[in-house]
Parts: C-alpha cells; sequence; structure tokens
C-alpha cells in the first residue's frame, strides 16, 4: 500500500493531519489515489476587493447550519516580499475555522510555475472521497490565470463589485462567458443594482445559450445569501459553457507540458540567439 493509500484511509477516518499530507503530496506532484473525475466543485472568482471572502464565509455558515461539510481550495497569489499565501490567511480567521465541518487549504501560485491544473483535480476528487460535500476553489483575481483555474469547478460563480470597473474587468478577461451565476456583492450601496443592470445588459446582446442569473447580495449583512446557495444547487450548465471550460482545461493542460518539458530552457535560449523560429521551438517540445 502506497504513503497516498494510507493517508487516503486515514484522511477518510476524519485524520486532519493526514489529510493535509495528503494534499501535499499531490501539491508534490504524488499519483491520486482517487479515480479522476470523481469530485465536484464550485468554482469562485472575481476581481480584487469584491468580498469574495467574506461572501464564501456567509455561504459556509448556511451549508454548515445545513449539516453540509465545507473545504476551501484558495488559490492565493504569492506575497513578494513574504512568499506566503496571503488569502488563506483571511480564510482561517473565519468563524466558521473553528468548525469540525470545514476545512481551508492554501494554494500559492509561486509553487507551480507551470499551473496548479496537475494537482487542483486529484485533490478535488481526495476531498469528495473524504466525505466533504461542498468543496470550493476561489481565486484573488479574474484575469486570465485565474480563469484556468475555475475552469476545472462543475460550477462557476462570478463576485462583482457595485462599480463599474468591476464589471469591465470581468467582461474583458472573459469570465462572464463562463460563469453560471453572478453575484453583485454589497448590495447595500447605491451602485449596486446600477451594475447588475449593467451586466444583464451586457449579457443581452451576447450569443451564451443561456445568460447566467445575476443576483444582488451582501455579505455585509448577508442578505441575498440563502438564496444565492440555492441558486448554486439549482444550476445546470451549458454545453456551450462546458465546451469553453475543457478549452481552458486544455490550454492549462498544454501550459504545464511546455513549462515542464526536459528541452525548455534550451529552447529559450535558441529563442533568444535566434537560432530557432517559434514554429521550430513549438514542435521541438512538442516531440520531447
Amino acid at each position: 500500500m502506497s504513503e497516498t493509500d494510507e493517508l487516503l484511509i486515514a484522511a477518510k477516518n476524519g485524520d486532519r493531519r493526514a489529510l493535509s499530507k495528503l494534499l501535499t503530496c499531490l501539491e508534490e506532484g504524488e499519483e491520486s489515489p482517487v479515480p479522476a473525475g470523481s469530485g465536484d466543485s464550485i468554482g469562485v472568482t472575481g476581481p480584487p476587493g469584491v468580498g469574495k471572502s467574506t461572501l464564501i464565509g456567509r455561504m459556509v455558515d448556511i451549508w454548515l447550519a445545513r449539516g453540509e461539510s465545507v473545504a476551501v481550495l484558495a488559490v492565493d497569489p504569492s506575497s513578494p516580499r513574504s512568499g506566503g499565501a496571503l488569502l488563506g490567511d483571511r480564510m482561517r480567521m473565519m468563524s466558521a475555522d473553528s468548525s469540525d465541518s470545514f476545512f481551508v487549504r492554501s494554494l500559492a501560485t509561486r509553487n507551480h510555475p507551470g499551473g496548479l491544473m496537475d494537482c487542483l483535480s486529484p485533490m478535488v476528487d481526495c476531498l469528495a472521497e473524504c466525505g466533504w460535500s461542498r468543496i470550493l476553489i476561489e481565486t484573488v483575481g479574474a484575469g486570465q490565470a485565474e480563469i484556468r483555474v475555475v475552469a476545472f469547478a462543475e460550477r462557476i460563480l462570478l463576485v462583482d463589485g457595485p462599480d463599474r470597473g468591476d464589471v469591465i474587468q470581468a467582461e474583458k478577461a472573459g469570465i462572464i462567458e463562463l460563469a453560471d451565476l453572478i453575484a453583485i456583492n454589497k448590495s447595500d450601496l447605491p451602485n449596486a443594482a446600477r451594475a447588475a443592470d449593467s451586466i444583464r445588459s451586457a449579457l443581452s446582446v451576447g450569443e451564451l445559450e443561456r445568460n447566467p442569473e445575476v443576483l444582488l447580495v451582501s455579505a455585509h449583512d448577508g442578505s441575498g445569501i440563502e438564496q444565492l446557495v440555492d441558486a448554486i444547487d439549482a444550476v445546470e450548465t451549458t454545453t456551450g459553457r462546458e465546451r469553453l471550460r475543457i478549452r481552458e482545461r486544455l490550454i492549462s493542460a498544454w501550459d504545464s507540458t511546455l513549462l515542464g518539458a526536459d528541452s525548455f530552457d534550451e529552447v529559450m535560449a535558441a529563442l533568444e540567439t535566434g537560432s530557432m523560429t517559434l514554429s521550430e521551438a513549438v514542435e521541438s517540445i512538442r516531440k520531447g
């Protein structure tokens, strides 16, 4: 029996240290002891500063009150000074963190120059195997890198703020096309309803099979959170959105392969000297 098999057994019996060690093994590239694709996750993304962590805290409280268990994989940027993961520290300060039914794991992107994709899906699968009924993947921003992270989730929640700038950022990044639901946080502020109308207007002229529902919520006072949780359960993603997510997953897999190739540094040097074209570089890496 492998180490990961033993850790999985212990984790399924409620051993938190074993679960943490199992996830570390997966992060370091160990083979997963769980069949691929057995987990179900919810991706939560959006521009910085829109209150995603606080909103997740509210959602976690509702799920815990309903008798569910919640695990959060918090994908963090790395602090340029400390090298630490920022979001996980905030998550750990939530009141829910004291519950045996809540678990948070922080993943620093600095440890994965080729992307998190190789370990993220196995982590979700193992968490599901260990009995966690709700598995969330949270990103700090809503840029291209974050889109590729949440594209691995079965359902995607985009959290936006009441300022038009947040909405424009999300539109430019293309995350709206992937989102199953859009929550406008800080509904207690004056511009929230206008932001919701702006997104609905943008969606109305698009070519999506079915527009995502746009909800007004307030993580500050809790209004609309229960309706949001129920809406997440009712989500049925469309074929078009799933195709877009598969596309992002494929691109992520290629990025990981490219950056992890043994010949990458050699190819880079050849490109710098002009002795190799981009097409030749791609073909060289593809052939290994």
